[in-house]
C-alpha cells in the first residue's frame, strides 16, 4: 500500500467501493514507489464521461530532472464502462461525494486507487458512532473481568 486516505473513514460513510486503473507518467510510478503520496483532500469527479482524480499530491521524483511531472495535476482513473455508468449515476444522488480511500500497487506491480462513493456524516453521527464505540469497549472489557 501506497497512500491510505485515513480522514476520509471519519468524515464520511463509504456506501460503496471501486478499484480503479491509473494513468501516470514514468516519475509518478518512481515516486509513488518510494511511498510517496498525499491523498488529503483529493476527490474524484467526473469530466467529458470520463472519470479523474483531482488534488492528489505526488511529489516529484528527484532524480527525475527534466522530464518530471507536475505534482498535482489531475489523473485519469481508468474503469470499465458499465462499472463508471453504474457509479456516476449513483454519484448524481443527493450529498454522494467520490473520494479516494487507498492507493496501491496490486499483485502484477500495478498501481490501482480504491475509489469509494461516499455520503458526509453530520456532527451527529459521529458522536452516535463514537457512543456506540465505547459501549462496545464497555461490553468486552466487562466480559473480560467475568471470564478472570
Amino acid at each position: 500500500m501506497i497512500a491510505e486516505n485515513r480522514k476520509a473513514r471519519h468524515k464520511y460513510e463509504v456506501l460503496e467501493t471501486v478499484e480503479c486503473g491509473m494513468i501516470l507518467r514514468g516519475t509518478e510510478v518512481k515516486s509513488l514507489r518510494n511511498g510517496k503520496c498525499s491523498l488529503d483532500e483529493s476527490y474524484g469527479r467526473i469530466l467529458n464521461g470520463t472519470l479523474w482524480l483531482v488534488g492528489c499530491d505526488i511529489p516529484e521524483y528527484k532524480m527525475g530532472g527534466f522530464w518530471n511531472h507536475e505534482p498535482k495535476r489531475n489523473r485519469q482513473l481508468l474503469l470499465h464502462k458499465r462499472e463508471l455508468n453504474r457509479f456516476v449515476g449513483r454519484a448524481h444522488e443527493k450529498g454522494l461525494t467520490l473520494v479516494p480511500l487507498k492507493l496501491y500497487f496490486n499483485e502484477r506491480g500495478i498501481a490501482k486507487c480504491l475509489l469509494g462513493l461516499c455520503k458526509g456524516l453530520q456532527m451527529h453521527d459521529k458522536r452516535e458512532k463514537l457512543k456506540q464505540n465505547d459501549a462496545r469497549r464497555e461490553m468486552e472489557r466487562a466480559v473480560r473481568r467475568k471470564g478472570v
